[in-house]
């Protein structure tokens, strides 16, 4: 578990695993991060501020914090697993007799619940569907997380810059933006990312001339997902973002972000200190404020030309290569950089 830079009081983590689910335990964790409040979400009101989890009843989130503040005190006789509480093993081993066994694949689980959304991905079944868009979904958990895409809730916020997630997983990702860990890196160049889907699409889009993602409508291939998706609202027009406050309902994320700031007020700019120029990403400020500097740390080197952002380095680079990253949706033309497109329909 990635923890933010500003927590100091975490130390040992030990993972423990009972069927499909996995637990982190904290060792050493001040009682005093480990709290219940009401969240805005009415239907599990009680969070724990150590690891965010969600529960709909405060004893659920007591007998959670014991995976907080107590050791693995009981262990499995039959495998290597320690659990905090003798319910908790009693429920794992359930998954050595066998009493909760997939007729499919031969599978055991802890319990009914994990059984029975194992045993859609032999049916195909999925009874959780978005009420915007379509979308089905084999747990409602998952649904819930998506939901969030189209109502624009972020209730996961960076303690380092205040940015605001969707999905828990996606700060822990993002936390290592501050850390500067980049865990995968690339075979062939040695290069590396703080994520694995950069990595992928580093592979994808500069060592091979692959293209995993086709239009359902046309079937045309492209590289990345993005720009799959881009391509497919030609088709479409489809606006998946809608504003809680009024009607208007947006292409993009950002499109939402900007519209809420400006129209509702709601959310927060970033504010350059020098001339108050406002922004509505603090990446924005980030890249403006190395403008008010005179050094350009990145260097082209192919050419002496020097710039302000690995962005405008990487626009340039491109016309030392044949790579064409951005392709028209419309008629299949690909460009070198995305500005070349809109100019290609004048």
């Amino acid at each position: 578990m990635l923890l933010p830079l500003s927590s100091a009081t975490y130390s040992t983590y030990v993972s423990c695993y009972s069927g499909e689910s996995s637990a982190e335990v904290n060792i050493e964790a001040d009682s005093n991060d480990i709290t219940e409040h009401p969240h805005d979400d009415k239907t599990t009101p009680y969070l724990c501020t150590v690891c965010d989890k969600q529960f709909t009843t405060k004893g659920r989130l007591n007998r959670h914090k014991q995976t907080h503040t107590t050791g693995m005190l009981y262990s499995c006789s039959q495998c290597e697993n320690r659990f905090t509480t003798q319910q908790y093993l009693s429920k794992h081993m359930n998954v050595h007799s066998s009493k909760y066994k997939c007729t499919e694949c031969g599978k055991c689980f802890s319990n009914i619940n994990n059984l029975t959304v194992h045993r859609r991905s032999h049916s195909g079944e999925k009874p959780f569907e978005c009420t915007v868009c379509g979308k089905r979904f084999t747990q409602s958990g998952h649904l819930d997380k998506h939901s969030r895409i189209h109502s624009g809730e972020k209730p996961y916020k960076c303690l380092e810059c205040d940015k605001t997630f969707n999905r828990s997983e996606h700060l822990k990702s993002h936390m290592r933006v501050h850390t500067g860990e980049k865990p995968y890196k690339c075979s062939l160049c040695n290069k590396s990312f703080s994520q694995s889907r950069h990595l992928q699409t580093h592979k994808r889009c500069v060592h091979s001339n692959r293209r995993p993602y086709d239009c359902r409508y046309c079937g045309k291939l492209f590289k990345t997902n993005g720009n799959l998706k881009r391509h497919v609202y030609t088709h479409t027009g489809a606006k998946l973002y809608s504003c809680r406050h009024c009607s208007e309902r947006f292409m993009w994320p950002l499109q939402l972000k900007t519209h809420l700031l400006k129209s509702h007020n709601e959310g927060t700019w970033f504010t350059c200190h020098i001339c108050e120029k406002k922004f509505t990403l603090s990446g924005y400020l980030k890249t403006h404020l190395l403008r008010h500097g005179d050094v350009k740390p990145y260097v082209c080197l192919e050419c002496p030309k020097c710039f302000y952002t690995a962005y405008e380095l990487k626009r340039h680079a491109l016309k030392h290569s044949n790579v064409k990253l951005f392709c028209c949706g419309l008629c299949g033309k690909d460009f070198k950089h995305k500005l070349y497109v809109p100019m290609h329909f004048k």
